[in-house]
């Protein structure tokens, strides 16, 4: 078998990666991880200390929300939604949304460019 290789973002190729350990909770702030960077959409993971947060923006694209870990707030057209560990949710293009840990969590973004 082929040893696995890594690519300009550190990450292996051909290698199973637990994501609860690919990027760690910094206190008072937000970390994020960009796994996957091309012209045909985003891979990110973020950790969100407890009670940090982003502020309503909106996006070109879908946008789906893995929870990795923890808890979330995440307000789309100025509905909160509640979301654990194990759930995802799909942000609308165009649509305001922010988001804020309940309790501190990580979460993987994925956005595909149409």
């Amino acid at each position: 078998m082929a040893e696995s290789t890594k690519g300009d973002d550190g990450f292996p190729r051909g290698q199973a990666v637990a994501l609860s350990r690919t990027v760690d909770f910094q206190t008072g702030s937000i970390v994020s991880r960009t796994v996957i960077d091309k012209k045909s959409g985003t891979v990110t993971l973020f950790a969100f200390d407890e009670g940090q947060g982003l502020s309503e923006h909106t996006a070109p694209f879908d946008a789906l929300v893995y929870l990795v870990e923890g808890e979330a707030q995440i307000t789309i057209s100025g509905v909160p939604r509640s979301v654990h560990a194990g759930e995802i949710l799909i942000m609308p293009a165009n649509e305001p949304h922010a988001l804020r840990a309940v309790r501190k969590f990580k979460m993987m973004l994925i956005m595909i460019r149409q």
